[in-house]
């Protein structure tokens, strides 16, 4: 072969790879690297139809309030120069805590966080933060300012490829992308802008690194257990902040009287709150409720408040000794708030608190010792969620130590939030989750 003939030989392969590389960075826009890595393929060529690997992940969900609204009085290139701008100044946002933004639903985004719930949640309220910038280069420019609704979920879900031989893609597919999407809708009910489930809850490294308090329990389509939903105010202005932080213990004393119905003192507690922060939205949403109550009877909530913790077989994983202490659990949760109803003297709640708190250990030591022999491949997340639950336990202990006397009704609210939903959910959902590993590993 002639040197010419080579040179062009060696130019064509150039301009080839040169082609190939650019349509490899064309797919890795539809198809992140990051998910690519997730699924263990190390190219574009390398996915399949079927593909699928189970994890534990956070769920973003944010999109544009009043959009509808907005794109009536622009016109479709309007509409989608404005969709871009505001994407193209977020994504960075999301690249920067680890986000993988697994799609755009007109003007919501769906945002993977695989690495832990913290990075999810700085992500949301550095959204918020940058939001603000974004709003004020709007406003020079002449259009209003737009404001997001942010929800964040935690769980076990599946990432694969769906689709058919002619278009696939990916996407995650369970239940806490669902809860994800509904917690994200209720950010319009409670007029605030960033909403997490109890399970990004109870799965951040600490709670106190943040300002979180809780709004509301729901109970989801499908779903029998009432899920608790918590307001993260990080990113409010610095005023509304400071007043939510100052007004923090009327405010958990007013929704524990609401939930247990004692509507009456929740009001007075509530315009308390009003009157030291007016622009609390929440505050203004539970005063509309106990209005509400007191003209209509109709209590707005996610379920009755029973105190009772009660055992079904379907909650079961098919252990012997597993089933067993969950059913023995539920009975110690039960004695418990059976004694608390009953009683305004922590010394007769003190032996039945020493009790759970070293029952609760022991079945805890007793499921991960399992998990660890049968080479359950969550065993880390449910130690972790153990150890959050334990150290939340400790803290309720110390507090119900403290006050009970001063606080018997926020106490009772609180039992049901942490110890009766905490149980229900963990037990329905990771436990049986485990289960299944258990059956399938038997066949």
């Amino acid at each position: 072969m002639s040197s010419s003939a080579f040179n062009q030989s060696q130019a064509d392969a150039t301009k080839s790879q040169e082609a190939i590389n650019k349509i490899i960075a064309a797919y890795s826009r539809f198809i992140p690297e990051k998910t690519l890595a997730l699924l263990g393929k190390d190219a574009i060529t390398d996915v399949a139809l079927g593909d699928h690997l189970e994890l534990t992940m956070s769920i973003l969900f944010s999109d544009i309030r009043n959009f509808t609204s907005l794109s009536e009085a622009m016109t479709p290139p309007e509409n989608f120069a404005f969709i871009n701008s505001y994407l193209e100044y977020i994504n960075p946002v999301i690249t920067e805590h680890g986000g993988i933004i697994d799609k755009y639903i007109g003007d919501a985004i769906m945002v993977l966080f695989p690495r832990n719930a913290d990075d999810a949640l700085c992500c949301g309220i550095n959204l918020l933060h940058h939001l603000d910038t974004y709003n004020q280069q709007r406003k020079s420019s002449g259009h209003p300012p737009i404001k997001i609704g942010v929800g964040i979920n935690t769980g076990l879900m599946m990432l694969g490829v769906i689709g058919g031989k002619q278009h696939m893609e990916s996407t995650v597919i369970s239940d806490a992308v669902n809860l994800a999407s509904r917690i994200e809708s209720l950010t319009k009910n409670y007029k605030t802008p960033l909403l997490i489930s109890e399970h990004t809850y109870y799965s951040l490294r600490d709670q106190a690194e943040h300002d979180i308090r809780f709004i509301d329990r729901v109970k989801v389509k499908g779903k029998s257990h009432c899920q608790s939903v918590y307001e993260v105010f990080d990113a409010d202005p610095p005023a509304l902040q400071a007043g939510k932080r100052s007004i923090q213990y009327l405010f958990e004393e007013a929704l524990a009287h609401y939930h247990l119905k004692k509507i009456p003192e929740a009001k007075q507690l509530l315009l308390e709150c009003q009157q030291q922060v007016p622009d609390d939205t929440v505050v203004e949403v539970y005063l509309a409720r106990c209005d509400k109550f007191l003209t209509t009877g109709d209590h707005e909530s996610s379920g009755e408040f029973d105190f009772t913790i009660r055992w079904d077989d379907s909650i079961a994983i098919d252990n012997g000794e597993i089933d067993a202490q969950h059913r023995q659990l539920f009975e110690h949760v039960n004695k418990f708030v059976k004694a608390m109803a009953n009683s305004w003297d922590y010394s007769e709640l003190q032996p039945l608190l020493e009790f759970m708190e070293t029952y609760v250990a022991e079945h805890f030591d007793t499921e991960e010792r399992l998990m660890a022999e049968k080479n359950y491949p969550f065993l880390q997340m449910q130690i972790a969620q153990h150890a959050e639950f334990y150290k939340l336990f400790e803290d309720f202990r110390d507090e119900i130590e403290r006050d009970f006397s001063k606080r018997r009704i926020f106490f009772l609210f609180r039992t049901q939030v942490l110890l009766i939903d905490w149980l229900l959910n963990h037990t329905s959902k990771l436990d049986r989750h485990f289960g299944k590993f258990l059956k399938q590993s038997s066949c």
